[in-house]
């Protein structure tokens, strides 16, 4: 697989990087090297991202375990134990799994690290494994510190609640958010990524629109490649206290301003909330210094 795409390579051009993006891009390996493994087997939070083979729709699903729920079974594949709740958009999908493409995101929020793992899913009989195509860390830019985490021992998911706009509520929850996950497809395959910023940096414009800053970032381009090229998405976002997570689908179109700034613009399709979904309880943030402040 080549490492970009003619979408990336478009963002890319029009940005002036292409060649600091040839450079970044030798990070990008197909092995799992020994630390890469170690910090897997550490996590308790795993982001997967994909487009549901029945529907066409993109999700991004938590899938949460005891650390050591994920690991690298060998130099080129990763286990995951368990599986999204029942409820999860994507479990259908996953359950029958074979050669799903699937975009993975490990991030860790006590050492504002993160680690992104696409290839290709199967179902086993303890949950999936994942043949890795591409393997590469990010820079600690735009993630928000928190310093320990707690499994909450009795905590129930409440019942999802479906609906094709955004709430009120929801879009109260979008707009105090500080971290989301961004999943995205391509001809090849599919990816998995962060977006964090200063609360107010996601902006519900309306009950069927969402909007948002790309940051500056390493150059790359994958997501927003990945969107011109196809624009289906999905959205994850947490409560990280709670444990409350809103999943949307939809489409989203990267918008490109004369004085060079970027923007996503989000239309909603789906929106499926989850109470209670996670059993997580994170310490409160510390915002990274790099995070922008909102605009009005």
């Amino acid at each position: 697989m080549e490492t970009y795409h003619a979408g990336s390579r478009t963002v890319q051009d029009r940005a002036g990087v292409r060649e600091l993006a040839d450079h970044v891009g030798r990070i990008i390996g197909q092995g799992i090297k020994p630390v890469a493994a170690a910090f897997l087997e550490l996590q308790p939070l795993l982001i997967l991202g994909a487009a549901d083979p029945t529907t066409g729709k993109v999700w991004a699903s938590p899938l949460t375990g005891t650390p050591g729920f994920v690991r690298a079974t060998g130099p080129h594949q990763i286990s995951i134990t368990g599986g999204p709740r029942t409820a999860d958009p994507l479990t259908p999908a996953l359950a029958e799994a074979r050669d799903l493409p699937v975009g993975t995101i490990a991030l860790d929020p006590r050492t504002r690290r993160r680690m992104r793992v696409d290839g290709q899913l199967r179902s086993t009989a303890r949950g999936f494994a994942i043949e890795a195509e591409r393997v590469f860390s990010n820079c600690p830019k735009y993630i928000q510190r928190r310093e320990s985490y707690e499994t909450v021992v009795g905590r129930e998911p409440a019942a999802a609640r479906r609906g094709g706009e955004l709430t009120p509520a929801q879009a109260e929850f979008i707009a105090a958010a500080d971290t989301f996950f961004l999943a995205t497809v391509h001809e090849h395959g599919a990816d998995a990524s962060h977006r964090g910023g200063n609360p107010g940096f996601v902006q519900a414009i309306s009950a069927h629109e969402l909007t948002w800053p790309d940051y500056s970032g390493n150059a790359m381009f994958l997501s927003l490649g990945n969107l011109l090229a196809d624009p289906r998405a999905g959205l994850l976002f947490l409560d990280w206290n709670t444990g409350t997570t809103l999943q949307l689908t939809g489409e989203a179109r990267p918008e490109f301003g004369q004085d060079g700034e970027r923007r996503v613009r989000f239309a909603v399709t789906e929106a499926v909330e989850s109470a209670a979904a996670l059993p997580l309880r994170w310490s409160a943030p510390e915002y990274s210094p790099a995070n922008p402040t909102p605009a009005r």
